[in-house]
């Protein structure tokens, strides 16, 4: 990553404006370096009447690199994912403990996993509304903040009701946790974006794993409840140091923050050791930002609609696969699995522990997300993000169908390993593309929309891994199966692939429009507005 830092060769516009007395709606000191163009009246203003060179954010970046600043930031940002990775691994060890120490019936099991995506579901649209009007940084602190808070406090539910309402809580505060790879990704030069989203979802998989870590070394004499409340430390950790935190330069920029956004480019590029770029920089200001009509415009209501469906299909297949290993472990093996599924309509109170074994083939199964994360961290940059979705689907199907013969339990875990390493694999794809394809004004809406069809897969896979499995095996398995076939077609069918593509500030109508005002500019030799009296 060392060729990372360095600095890239920008080549800037030239911008004339020969009037001293051209028009302008604010007054700005000439030494600033600002060029407002404001993209909701077609407006430019430019209080300078020397030629200058310009730039943007995407330019400063650019010219910025990776560096100091990028790693600090990657590693804040990654106590976050840490701490969602752990509140979500619970749900698979917290549900057959409960069904044993509570006497809990199947349904009961799986509303303890349904509630908290519910609660996700709720809140992603919620926080991403949030980020997009007020800014990344808030939207992210105060999602933290409260899954901290109730998450302690769910370790001390007395009875399932309780228990229930708050880990809806937790699930309402973790549906803001994707907004942290909104605001890493507006940090991060175009070259390296998708290599350091896909790096910092290792943090995923690095909570997951210290999470099975954690509960192999807490249930057996501590309990759940002590687990519940351990799990909370990483996000505590960011809570603590969430002031060093800067906001968004792209969304200072487009709520007309000039000056901050140059105050926080300055500091990314003292951390790192470059300069600034020198001239003008240029602004564009969206007063109308996080609607979600802007969804459906003609550029991207195709987008949008399979971009959800790829969400919830990878939600309902990651979280599917990971409830799924408890139960068929449980069960010993898939044969057991078959024979329990007739068990259980007569005895719905029957339960077996996790034993220590069962939690070392699940370290290992979750182990999987780190062979997964490495091999599309090659294939989103050889291949592009739209095939290495495809490819994470088709492959996670494949792997679903010896599950349909009666395996032993070294196989098992062999075709579970390979099936959650390209799942997880292609979650961490579309946590890289979605941000690339909608442009700053609506990105955080984007996420927490899609976020929230995800949480809607995750609602309803725990009553199709939990409780239609002691039903039917395979009818489970066709479900899945199924789901993910369609998945990859659907990553197929996206109309946009965004390799090698930089980061869209306004969507394409307004960034025509601020193309076309800006060439007026320079060929009248002086800035005017289309719109003014």
């Amino acid at each position: 990553m060392d060729n990372w830092s360095k600095s890239t060769k920008i080549t800037y516009k030239r911008w004339r404006n020969p009037e001293p007395g051209g028009h302008s709606d604010e007054a700005q000191d000439t030494n600033n370096g600002i060029c407002t163009i404001t993209s909701a009246t077609s407006e430019s203003t430019c209080a300078s009447n020397k030629t200058k060179e310009m730039f943007t954010v995407d330019d400063a970046l650019e010219a910025i690199g990776f560096g100091t600043f990028q790693w600090k930031i990657s590693l804040l940002t990654g106590l976050s994912w840490i701490g969602d990775a752990m509140e979500m691994m619970i749900l698979s060890i917290l549900g057959p403990e409960l069904h044993c120490e509570w006497m809990l019936p199947s349904y009961k099991v799986a509303l303890i996993t349904s509630v908290v995506f519910v609660g996700m579901g709720i809140s992603s649209p919620i926080w991403g509304n949030v980020s997009d009007k007020y800014g990344r940084k808030i939207g992210l602190t105060i999602c933290m903040c409260w899954t901290l808070y109730y998450g302690l406090l769910s370790a001390f539910a007395p009875v399932y009701g309780w228990l229930l309402v708050l880990r809806g809580l937790v699930g309402f505060g973790i549906g803001g946790a994707p907004q942290s790879v909104t605001l890493y990704s507006e940090f991060l030069p175009a070259k390296t974006r998708g290599i350091c989203i896909m790096l910092i979802s290792a943090f995923w998989a690095i909570g997951a794993v210290f999470e099975v870590l954690l509960a192999l070394w807490i249930m057996p004499t501590l309990g759940w409840r002590w687990l519940l409340g351990l799990s909370t430390i990483p996000m505590a950790i960011f809570v603590c140091f969430c002031f060093w935190l800067p906001e968004s330069p792209r969304f200072e920029v487009l709520t007309g923050k000039r000056e901050k956004a140059l105050e926080t480019l300055a500091r990314i590029a003292k951390e790192n050791g470059k300069a600034m770029p020198e001239g003008k920089m240029i602004v564009i200001q969206q007063n109308e930002r996080g609607q979600i009509k802007d969804l459906f415009t003609p550029q991207y209501w195709k987008t949008t609609l399979l971009l959800w469906f790829i969400w919830f299909s990878n939600a309902f297949s990651y979280y599917g696969i990971v409830l799924l290993t408890t139960e068929m472990f449980q069960a010993r093996d898939s044969c057991g699995t078959t024979q329990q599924a007739k068990l259980e309509p007569s005895c719905s109170l029957e339960c077996t522990y996790l034993t220590s074994d069962d939690y070392k083939d699940l370290l290992w199964t979750t182990l999987a997300e780190f062979p997964g994360l490495l091999v599309i961290l090659l294939a989103v940059e050889y291949i592009g993000r739209k095939r290495s979705l495809a490819l994470c689907f088709f492959v996670f199907s494949l792997c679903i169908l010896p599950l349909y013969a009666c395996i032993g339990r070294t196989a098992l875990t062999v075709f579970i390993f390979i099936a959650r390493a390209f799942i997880s694999g292609g979650y961490q794809v579309v946590f890289v593309y979605t941000p690339e394809v909608f442009p700053t004004e609506n990105r955080a809406l984007a996420m927490g929309t899609s976020s929230a069809m995800a949480k809607l897969g995750a609602l309803i896979t725990p009553f199709v891994a939990q409780v239609m499995l002691r039903t039917s095996v395979y009818l489970t398995l066709s479900v899945y199966c199924g789901c993910c076939l369609l998945a990859g077609i659907a990553s197929l069918l996206l109309p946009i692939e965004t390799l090698g593509r930089g980061l869209q500030e306004s969507s394409p109508d307004q960034e025509a429009a601020r193309q076309t005002t800006t060439t007026n500019s320079q060929t009248n030799g002086t800035t005017h507005s289309s719109d003014q009296p």
